[in-house]
């Protein structure tokens, strides 16, 4: 480093790697220019914090002014702003050493000498010390006053920089202890040179810090009187007020806060006059250390499904705002949660703008979503009228979990409500754990239907065996419903089945050994069943991959089953719709062989007619099924020319 002398000030030189850090940080670094505010506050703040510590041992440092503030000064006319703070000052030497080399935390060098309960007393201490660079982001020149706390007048430091390859220092005369920064702005930033633009930064990243920040109280211009003459109080000192809320709700007593404060306080994260459902608030302590305010709400938003949509919660770091979608603390199945996080440790990359991906991270996520998790099965067990009206407005985004978060799979199973075949109302108000609690004795599947509609479903074929034994089947209509199924493969130790999939077998349930013809059918011989069974397949000509007789129906005349490893119908329609090819698969048609319609076909001689009611069979199977006809028309014409032979 190069040093000489010039008319008291010394000129000292950055080293040449710093030269470039500085180019890098002042062009390419921060990515949003009203950060240096933020930075600057967030200095000032640990500075006073570092005074409130050192006082502890010597309180003569508070020299006789103990209410610490930051204030900010904007002068619109010469394009200037100033920061300045009564904390704890610095040296020559901490001058030279902290705004000397770049990158380098007077905050981090004070937090290593701490010991003990001294430590206890400095948790609010920020660990940044680069965020002072970020003053060139908008300034053409920078000018630090300032003086330790104790020392004498004549001691304090005038540092001075125009973001190039040098900086003065010089020995100044300074009354006050602590530190006043000067932003000489850049012609293209006048912008910042404002009273309103500068209050608004405040309260946007800094709202909740621990100490005011105040700016001088903007009068309201006087009405003129009567004779136009208007007398200004040129001697009159300006009135400073605090323009930050200086107190973060999270951080106080869980006691001291009102319901109607968590509601307001709602209001503010989250943009939303609903009221909230529910909320938590929690404080971690030990190997991390964070508060969190997290907030169901009460309804959903219009960008819910637009998984793509900006999301999570907002992220402060002890207290000074960060980010306001932390997507990474929670996962998209929740990302309806609201409320705030606020951490001392975080790892935050050199601009504190961008999150590192760190197992506290993923320590931290993992517990919130567990608190979140744990305050709806609260919620639905204690209070089931709110949890029905979020269950109303959230069900399908949380039926995305399954297939996101495997650790939490059975606990999210838990949350989730279905409408049941053995109620006549269509409200999804069963849980898993209410269904396996009623299962019949010898039963060890969940049966399950999904379909486009409840009313679809609850009228289905499939359901006729079931209603007959009294066997409960969880109807589901939620378009997402299959596509989870894919992931909840068992709950409670019971695994699921889909009641128009596979072979279906209530044995167990109803004590009925399977019928002979079932058997007959199986072994594929010649008898007078086998020959129905081939000759329908022989004349739907292709449209099914098989044709068996049922177990299911005992009043309709045919259903469509879906191979067991087959595409259901609603995932299909879920790939049609976002325009990804669907495979080709034939559905099995099952008939009821005592049906009086199946009886006729079986009795038909006519080749032509057997086939108009083998065709007419198969679309009264797909229309009970939700399946769409490929054609209606000759359906009504087939189902018209029976009619009329009748």
């Amino acid at each position: 480093m190069t040093e000489k002398t010039q008319d008291k000030a010394e000129t000292l030189g950055f080293q040449t790697e710093a030269k470039q850090l500085l180019h890098l940080m002042i062009h390419s670094l921060y990515s949003n220019k009203e950060i240096f505010l933020r930075e600057l506050i967030s200095n000032a703040s640990d500075a006073t914090d570092k005074l409130r510590v050192e006082a502890l041992e010597n309180s003569g440092l508070y020299e006789d002014d103990g209410d610490l503030r930051i204030r900010i000064a904007v002068d619109e006319d010469a394009k200037t702003i100033t920061i300045s703070d009564n904390g704890i000052g610095m040296s020559r030497d901490e001058v030279i050493s902290n705004l000397g080399t770049i990158a380098r935390s007077g905050t981090s060098e004070f937090m290593k000498n701490l010991t003990g309960d001294q430590k206890k007393d400095s948790q609010l201490i920020g660990q940044f010390g680069v965020g002072f660079y970020s003053s060139f982001i908008v300034a053409e020149r920078v000018v630090v006053e300032t003086r330790r706390a104790g020392a004498a007048a004549d001691e304090a430091i005038r540092w001075s920089c125009e973001g190039e390859a040098d900086y003065q220092i010089e020995n100044i005369e300074r009354a006050e202890r602590g530190t006043s920064i000067t932003l000489h702005l850049k012609s293209e930033e006048h912008e910042f040179a404002s009273d309103w633009r500068l209050r608004s930064i405040v309260k946007k990243y800094s709202d909740h810090i621990a100490i005011p920040v105040e700016m001088i109280k903007q009068e309201m211009p006087a009405a003129p009187a009567e004779d136009d003459a208007v007398v200004a109080d040129v001697d009159k000192a300006p009135e400073w007020q605090a323009v930050n809320d200086a107190q973060a709700l999270w951080t106080r007593s869980r006691q001291d806060i009102s319901d109607d404060e968590y509601k307001e306080f709602y209001r503010l994260v989250s943009h939303d006059f609903a009221e909230p459902l529910a909320w938590s608030h929690n404080r971690v302590e030990g190997k991390q250390d964070y508060t969190s305010l997290l907030y169901i709400p009460g309804m959903a938003p219009m960008d819910l499904y637009q998984r793509e949509a900006s999301r999570g919660i907002k992220l402060y770091i002890k207290r000074t705002f960060i980010m306001d979608d932390a997507e990474q603390f929670m996962p998209m199945y929740l990302r309806f949660v609201k409320g705030v996080l606020d951490s001392a440790d975080l790892p935050l990359n050199v601009s504190r703008e961008i999150l590192q991906k760190t197992p506290l991270v993923d320590s931290i996520r993992a517990a919130l979503t567990k608190r979140v998790l744990d305050m709806l099965g609260k919620m639905a067990t204690n209070e089931p009228e709110k949890y029905a009206k979020f269950w109303a407005q959230f069900g399908p985004v949380l039926k995305e979990g399954p297939s996101e978060d495997h650790n939490n799979r059975e606990k999210i199973a838990k949350l989730f409500r279905f409408a049941s075949s053995i109620s006549d109302s269509a409200a999804p108000d069963v849980s898993l754990t209410d269904y396996v609690s009623r299962m019949k004795e010898g039963q060890d599947k969940i049966y399950f239907l999904t379909g486009d509609s409840h009313s679809v479903i609850n009228n289905s074929p499939y359901l006729e065996i079931f209603r007959k034994h009294g066997v409960e089947v969880i109807l589901m209509s939620d378009r997402i419903d299959e596509w989870m199924m894919g992931y909840l493969t068992e709950f409670d130790g019971k695994s699921f089945q889909d009641i128009a999939r596979g072979e279906l077998d209530l044995s167990k349930i109803t004590g009925e050994e399977p019928k002979a013809e079932d058997a007959d059918k199986k072994e594929g011989d010649d008898s007078e069943q086998g020959s129905l069974l081939k000759r329908i397949n022989t004349l739907l000509d292709g449209k099914v991959e098989d044709v068996r007789t049922t177990t299911r129906l005992t009043s309709s005349p045919a259903c469509l089953v879906v191979g067991a490893d087959d595409m259901g119908e609603q995932m299909r329609k879920i790939m049609a719709a976002a325009g990804q090819p669907v495979p080709e698969v034939k559905p099995i048609l099952e008939i009821n062989a005592e049906h009086p319609l199946v009886s006729k076909l079986d009795g038909e001689t006519d080749e032509d007619k057997a086939k108009i009611l083998a065709s007419v069979l198969f679309d009264q199977a797909a229309l009970s099924a939700g399946r769409p006809l490929e054609n209606p028309a000759q359906f009504v014409q087939q189902l018209n020319s029976l009619m009329f032979d009748a």
